[in-house]
């Protein structure tokens, strides 16, 4: 009888560590010394919550992006005896995600910002775990392609998409068609709103659209649940993961979030992929992939779920979602400018500047306004996403 070997120790560097998903992250990792080890840790400004991170998980390095709040997170862990290296900047997060000691890449960090230290770690070879939708957004055929080029392993997080990649074949060939499948199912839970009409939504609160009824996020993402904004965003993903069409997608309202999302097979098959809403499970995914580990998930109870409902998606009361499949039908520039235009303008609702319903209206407009223009260049990109932004404020400035 042969002894199974050991896993070799594995290092990770967590991008936005301070977020819902990065929380989640520490915690799978937290429950496997023997296989993971921190090597970074990052957030934003949240310089506080890194430290007691950084206390618990002593990683080699952690970054902020504003030098004043590492400055102050530096003196801290000097007082607390840790010889973490406290780092700044752009340039630093782009470090650590390509640093030659790091394995694997948790890309959380939510919008635009994570585009060019995901792609960083992409470039490095290294598995990245992407939980940054708008990577693959703004950037989907050059991201694509550099993950071939330098044999980096994609493996997706948001639950829908890490569903979908757990009900496709292991042997991956020749696109969808290839496969036998004939289209994806990628389920919403319909957000807080759902049901609601147009008149209802227009005096909705950043309050009410950040409650979501069955998963734990952060404010941005959780409104653009509530626009069904963020299962645009997944739609256009989906497209670039698994080399579909928008028509090969459906978006399927279940208000449970106990199925996160089917594939449809050509000889009448529909697999899905099942779970209790807890993002720790397509974590713990990708991070064994393709083994397999405990979460700390507790398990799904049928006989309590006792219930699944499904709807088609209003994409009347909820443009976005349309806007979103029109910019990636559009393709080029279209998606980073839809991207940036919904940041500003979630941002401005979020500061009560923009009524709820005014966020489609401001991404609509923009789109209408920017020039689609190819996108195989990086630099390209991030000139329309800034251009796209700069648009936006000004349409909101004009009241």
């Amino acid at each position: 009888m042969t002894r199974e070997s050991t896993p070799a120790v594995q290092t990770v560097t967590v991008l936005g560590a301070t977020g819902s998903i990065g929380k989640s992250t520490l915690d799978v990792l937290a429950r496997h010394p023997e296989r993971y080890r921190v090597h970074a840790l990052t957030a934003s400004t949240s310089s506080a919550s890194l430290r007691e991170q950084c206390l618990i998980h002593r990683p080699a390095v952690a970054v902020l992006t504003d030098e004043r709040e590492a400055a102050w997170l530096r003196e801290e862990l000097r007082t607390a005896g840790l010889s973490t290296e406290v780092q700044a900047g752009a340039t630093a997060l782009v470090e650590v995600s390509e640093a030659p000691e790091v394995d694997v890449v948790m890309a959380a960090i939510v919008g635009a910002a994570g585009l060019l230290p995901t792609l960083a770690a992409v470039r490095a070879g290294k598995r990245v775990l992407l939980a940054n939708k708008e990577a693959l957004v703004m950037s989907g055929a050059l991201f694509m392609q550099e993950v071939v080029r330098h044999d980096a392993v994609l493996l997706p997080i948001d639950s829908e998409h890490n569903a979908i990649y757990q009900c496709l074949p292991s042997d991956r060939r020749d696109g969808l068609a290839g496969m036998g499948v004939t289209q994806l199912l990628l389920t919403a839970s319909g957000g807080p709103f759902r049901g609601w009409n147009a008149a209802r939504l227009g005096a909705v609160t950043p309050e009410q659209a950040c409650a979501h009824p069955n998963w734990s996020m952060g404010r941005k993402i959780s409104v653009d649940s509530a626009t069904l904004m963020n299962k645009g965003l997944e739609l256009i993903e989906a497209c670039w993961l698994f080399d579909a069409r928008p028509d090969q997608i459906e978006v399927v309202v279940h208000p449970q979030s106990v199925i996160h999302s089917m594939a449809a097979y050509s000889d009448g098959s529909v697999i899905a992929q099942l779970g209790n809403p807890d993002m720790r499970t397509p974590i713990a995914f990708g991070l064994a992939w393709p083994d397999r580990i405990a979460a700390g998930v507790e398990r799904l109870d049928l006989f309590r779920v006792a219930r699944l409902d499904f709807e088609p998606a209003d994409e009347t009361a909820f443009p976005c979602l349309r806007l979103a499949r029109d910019a990636m039908l559009a393709g080029g520039t279209a998606p980073a400018v839809l991207n940036a235009a919904n940041e500003v303008a979630v941002a401005a609702f979020l500061e009560r500047r923009l009524g709820f319903t005014g966020i489609s209206e401001v991404v609509e407009a923009v789109l209408e306004r920017c020039e689609v223009r190819t996108a195989d260049e990086l630099d390209v990109i991030l000139a329309e996403d800034a251009r796209a932004r700069r648009v936006a404020e000004h349409y909101l400035a004009r009241g």
